[in-house]
């Protein structure tokens, strides 16, 4: 194994954490904790019953650092920054699911329609306990994605844990490249009346495919109304929730984000004209709507332009960046916070259902009999 100077690495350490705070009333705090910190590296180096990996060592410390201040914010090596860069481009390989963590245990937050995850039965809400075998409490979540990356066609193992359910449930999902078609849109109801938008992420051309289908429908059927269907979708670009509410928007705040850098605090707002000329507007929600999702549900909400339906979203309203480090991977660093027109912040609360209509069954299945939540939405534009 190759040697890594901790004593050098710890005063680069030093620099890091200290940066900004040398007039700090807590800097005397400061450097006795980075004392302790040299103490334990130390007594790991000489003591410990098998030989550790520094470099690993140093890459866990960085991770407890960043996992300590929220969820979302994560280290990432090289080899898993490389591979994010084509997340939000509409295709990856992967199962199609959006974790996060929680009390140190990995969460989903939602499994994108149609991808591997969301054909296997994975749901909002499920606890990943065990991936092949392994077990993941007390594992960074960017310790988790790489677990879960594997060549395209081979199987992983998922063991689920899941509310209301007393034993785990195992998963077999076969790892696919993603392809995000991210709207599905659809004529349906009684008299063919209702335009259907399911808009299951939010990438680069989400608001162009929206607004194609749209303008489709508007010149060649006289519609009762809409509805929106952001279910299980786990949000993704900012400027795709802005631009979306701005269509269904006649003037009005969308959203606005705080940080401490006055370049991250910013405002939102509508243009002028409503894209579907003030017709009945129909969101349905629920535990998988997170995120960009939120942003619209609940600016619309605030607006009174929308009744929304379903279960409360998932309550993440926290914007991150990805910060590039030097070795060649980086960080995912939350910057800001996202707050509707109301002045209320989606963090951990998310956006509540005008109407709450529980989502029953194992699966819900886009205009049938079974899907409720739709049901229930098309009734409303009926009446």
């Amino acid at each position: 194994m190759k040697a890594i100077n901790i004593k050098f690495i710890l005063i680069i350490f030093s620099i890091l954490i200290s940066t900004g705070h040398l007039h700090s009333k807590n800097s005397d705090q400061l450097y006795e904790k980075i004392d302790l910190f040299s103490e334990v590296l130390e007594t790991i180096k000489q003591e410990y019953v098998d030989e550790v990996d520094q470099a690993e060592i140093m890459d866990s410390a960085i991770n407890g650092v960043l996992q300590s201040l929220d969820p979302y914010s994560a280290y990432m090596s090289p080899k898993l920054y490389e591979s994010m860069q084509t997340d939000t481009k509409g295709e990856f390989g992967g199962l199609g699911i959006e974790i996060g963590m929680e009390s140190g245990v990995v969460k989903v937050i939602a499994p994108i329609d149609g991808t591997p995850a969301s054909n296997a039965g994975i749901k909002s809400g499920d606890y990943i306990v065990r991936i092949n075998g392994q077990q993941v409490q007390g594992k960074s979540l960017t310790e988790a994605v790489e677990l879960m990356r594997g060549p395209v066609g081979s199987e992983i193992k998922l063991t689920i844990r899941r509310k209301n359910k007393k034993k785990a449930l195992d998963f077999k999902v076969k790892r696919a490249i993603i392809e995000v078609k991210s709207v599905e849109a659809k004529i349906i109801g009684e008299g063919n009346k209702i335009g259907y938008l399911r808009l299951k992420s939010f990438n680069q051309n989400s608001d162009t495919q929206l607004f194609s289908n749209i303008k489709k429908f508007e010149r060649n059927n006289k519609l009762n109304g809409y509805i929106l269907d952001l279910r299980n979708n786990p949000g993704g670009l900012l400027n795709q929730a802005i631009s979306i509410t701005d269509f269904f928007l006649d003037d009005g705040e969308i959203v606005s984000t705080k940080g401490r850098r006055v370049s991250e605090t910013r405002r939102f707002f509508s243009k002028k004209g409503d894209g579907i000329n003030a017709k009945p507007l129909i969101v349905i929600i629920n535990n998988g709507s997170a995120s960009a999702s939120e942003i619209v549900a609940g600016a619309l909400k605030d607006h009174k332009r929308a009744i929304i339906l379903g279960e409360s979203t998932y309550g993440k309203g926290s914007v991150q960046s990805i910060i590039p480090l030097k070795n060649g991977g980086g960080i995912r660093l939350t910057i800001s916070k996202y707050y509707l027109p109301s002045g209320k912040s989606i963090s951990e609360v998310g956006v509540l259902p005008d109407i709450y209509v529980e989502e029953v069954g194992e699966k819900f299945k886009i205009n049938s009999k079974t899907d409720n939540q739709l049901n229930y939405a098309i009734d409303l534009l009926k009446s």
